[in-house]
């Protein structure tokens, strides 16, 4: 399978400093306001929702067409939760809304296809605990 490349670069400190992210053909900017207030640019929590949304997507239109049905249009809603604890920032949530336009797929088998996604598309299955690997050099 697969290996993608993702990267990102922070220059300075937490609230002053500021940062890009970069993989395929995105390169944005983040800051301690787009992450933690309201300024303008991305923050990690909204990639990490746009990953759920698209995988959760992608795989429930695979788990339909599995049933010999053809999905017209799946689409999904992310919202990542990020709150506090008593060791500093924590994602204790990612609510996920799901709209599917799918001729002949009932509520029922919609409602279970639906959980299944969510619980065996390869990001959630990240979330339920995968290796993190770590290689450091110091500058």
């Amino acid at each position: 399978m697969a290996t993608r490349n993702a990267s990102a670069k922070w220059t300075g400190t937490l609230k002053e400093g500021n940062g890009v992210m970069k993989f395929s053909n995105y390169n944005g900017p983040f800051t301690y306001a787009s992450r933690f207030e309201s300024g303008e640019g991305t923050n990690p929590e909204e990639l990490i929702g746009a990953a759920q949304a698209g995988c959760f997507s992608m795989f429930l239109s695979a788990l339909i067409s599995g049933e010999n049905l053809q999905p017209e249009s799946v689409e999904t809603i992310a919202k990542v939760h990020l709150e506090k604890d008593d060791i500093g920032p924590l994602i204790t949530t990612i609510e996920l809304d799901c709209k599917v336009k799918c001729e002949g797929l009932s509520q029922s088998k919609f409602e279970e296809l639906a959980n299944t996604s969510k619980e065996e598309c390869p990001v959630s299955r990240l979330y339920k605990g995968a290796e993190i690997k770590l290689k450091t050099t110091l500058l």
